[in-house]
């Protein structure tokens, strides 16, 4: 994948590989020790309906950086 910046990715919107809007890219989680990315946190779009993946105490959503297909326009994550 190619390098992007952090910048260019805050507030991205975030799809499922379905086409399912699933909400804005809210931050990234990253592993202290070995400094690799583990979770994209998603502010989650009401329409989102129960998640797939792990749901924070505040409602954001976390998706492994693992399921990450594409980033362009939109992220678009496997569901």
């Amino acid at each position: 994948m190619a390098e992007i910046l952090a910048e260019n990715l805050s507030g991205k919107d975030v799809m499922g590989s379905d086409g399912a809007e699933m909400g804005m890219l809210y931050n990234i989680t990253m592993d202290i020790e070995s400094g690799k990315l583990v979770d994209l946190v998603i502010e989650p779009d009401e329409s989102l309906g129960e998640a797939s993946f792990d749901v924070d105490e505040a409602g954001r959503v976390h998706v492994p950086v693992s399921r990450v297909q594409a980033v362009k326009d939109h992220m678009i994550i496997q569901r």
